[in-house]
């Protein structure tokens, strides 16, 4: 939808199981209109895509597309952002570290991203810039040689030179938003201001880097990271990176008690990898790839003062609001551990970037909500349909950008 200041809002439609650009379209047909019929009736709304390397060589085909941009006219929507993160499956099946693969080493990575690009120039609307999301280099583990990086960083420049083409031929501003992550290659907003850095030494003096690549700042990574947002931001404006897309998302926050690593069980799943970095009492940082390996490797011995996981949560979830006449008395036991101060979670993360945006709303014109984990939440945090939950973070969100000045425009 579209906000004061210029902004747009969506979800991303990557919380909907499907791979295929049928599953993608009937996703869109039962979930999303739903959705827009509930928040947006009666403006025009913004759609996050998610495609998956299938789907988007099927949309690609031109009477496939022809007929989606028909259907985006017919029910007064429009797609402004693609999550180019994950390339193929991505629901239902182990996931983990092969997210991130291809990774920008492999050429097959390249290829995907362009398509994507290809796709959002017939789809984006005048007057409105495109982005797309993608993984952030690769996972650490598999980089082991500086021609790996090497690698990384030159296809990384064959997008840009090839996005920068693409925007010149159809008169739209695009740009490709690296997004880091826990355990990554690019993890904090100091190895990506970095990687920056070497990109500028090898294009010297090449404004295309300015234009078509930023940094899909999702506010649960950084926030694991143990960063603020004030901070984060203030690091990319100095060093000239834009934030090509902002991720609303919020991770779990707890105090490692005994009680609540037995609870913590409930959030270790055999799909996704949800990082886990500690503070010890000193602020010292260490990191574990996974939840499960946290637990069964971090000490117990209260030497941690906190830990943040990269585990998505409802952006309106609150331990207070859990409880209702149907609670189970299991279900009571599980949230009043969450009602404790020691399990949290990093919504002040966000809402600090929030408050940096609405003073500066030309920071980021592209805002997303994304909370995709919706099919692994523990059933506590599962009573509704996924429609009703993305309803309740559209009222949330909304809530939150009208406490800053920025408010639908049209509603």
């Amino acid at each position: 939808m579209n906000l004061t200041g210029g902004l747009h809002l969506a979800y991303c439609t990557n919380i909907h199981r499907g791979e295929s650009w049928g599953e993608t379209m009937a996703n869109l047909e039962r979930y999303t209109l739903a959705v827009r019929s509930a928040v947006c009736p009666k403006e025009e709304y913004a759609i996050g895509l998610r495609l998956s390397e299938q789907a988007a060589r099927e949309l690609s085909d031109p009477p496939v597309l022809k007929a989606f941009r028909t259907w985006l006219q017919d029910n007064d929507c429009y797609v402004f952002t693609i999550n180019g993160f994950p390339y193929g499956r991505f629901h239902g099946t182990r996931v983990k570290e092969q997210v991130y693969r291809p990774d920008w080493t492999n050429s097959a990575r390249l290829e995907y991203t362009k398509l994507l690009f290809d796709i959002l120039a017939q789809l984006v609307p005048d007057g409105v810039e495109g982005s797309v999301s993608t993984v952030p280099g690769s996972f650490k583990e598999f980089i082991t040689s500086p021609e790996q990086e090497r690698a990384m960083r030159d296809q990384v420049w064959a997008c840009v030179e090839y996005v920068a083409a693409l925007s010149k031929k159809c008169r739209r501003g695009l740009h490709l938003g690296l997004e880091p992550e826990p355990l990554c290659y690019l993890e904090t907003s100091a190895e990506t201001v970095r990687f920056f850095e070497q990109l500028r030494s090898e294009h010297p003096g090449d404004g295309r880097i300015n234009d078509h690549l930023g940094v899909n700042y999702d506010t649960c990574h950084l926030a694991v990271e143990f960063e603020e947002p004030h901070d984060v931001l203030a690091r990319f404006r100095s060093n000239g990176i834009r934030v090509s897309k902002l991720h609303l998302s919020s991770a779990l926050k707890v105090r490692p008690t005994p009680e609540v690593r037995k609870s913590l069980a409930a959030f270790c799943d055999s799909v996704y990898f949800h990082q886990v970095i500690s503070k010890d009492a000193e602020g010292k940082l260490h990191r574990y790839p996974d939840l499960d390996v946290a637990l069964a490797t971090a000490a117990s011995d209260g030497s941690s003062s906190e830990w943040r996981i990269h585990f998505h949560i409802p952006l309106h979830s609150r331990p207070a609001a859990f409880f209702d006449s149907s609670t189970s008395r299991h279900q009571m036991d599980f949230m009043s551990e969450l009602s404790q101060s020691s399990f949290d979670n990093t919504t002040d993360h966000l809402c600090g970037a929030l408050d940096v945006l609405g003073r500066e709303p030309g920071l980021c014109s592209h805002l997303e909500m994304e909370t995709y984990t919706w099919e692994v939440l523990p059933p506590e945090l599962k009573k509704r349909e996924v429609v009703d939950q993305l309803i309740a973070e559209y009222g949330w969100t909304l809530d939150q950008l009208a406490k800053r000045g920025l408010r639908p425009i049209g509603i």
